[in-house]
């Protein structure tokens, strides 16, 4: 089991501290009456995908012995114009940066962490379209 807490803390800014004793602060824009004191929370589903994809593909890279040096995942989501604005497209791009990486290595380790363990992207996947591509730099 997993949870989280957040506290009011005046107009629509909630504190929450995670398990770990980290705080975090979410906020809105002034124009939807906020302070842009802190993450939107839309904007955390999009790290959270992001974070939990990661890991896994950065561990099944080490596991497959690629020599990964930076691995940087950006995650764009695109919402309906009117209520309820609930994403229905994510995009989501992994640049890896490495010697000698193997292509299909990358590619087999998105499709696990997608397909199998980041449990952010399977319950998004259910319900909205996400499409992947990876970038490998090479050193």
């Amino acid at each position: 089991m997993l949870s989280a807490k957040l506290s009011w803390k005046g107009g629509i800014t909630f504190e929450g501290i995670s398990k770990f004793g980290h705080k975090i602060i979410t906020d809105g824009s002034k124009k939807a009456g906020g302070q842009e004191s802190g993450y939107q929370p839309t904007e955390l589903l999009l790290y959270s995908i992001a974070g939990c994809t990661g890991v896994d593909v950065i561990r099944i890279l080490e596991k497959q012995r690629q020599n990964v040096t930076e691995l940087t995942i950006e995650v764009i989501a695109h919402q309906r114009e009117e209520y309820p604005k609930w994403f229905h497209t994510f995009e989501i791009k992994y640049i890896v940066k490495g010697k000698d990486i193997d292509s299909k290595k990358v590619e087999q380790a998105i499709e696990l962490s997608e397909a199998k363990y980041c449990s952010v992207s399977q319950t998004v996947v259910h319900e909205a379209k996400v499409t992947t591509s990876y970038e490998i730099i090479p050193e």
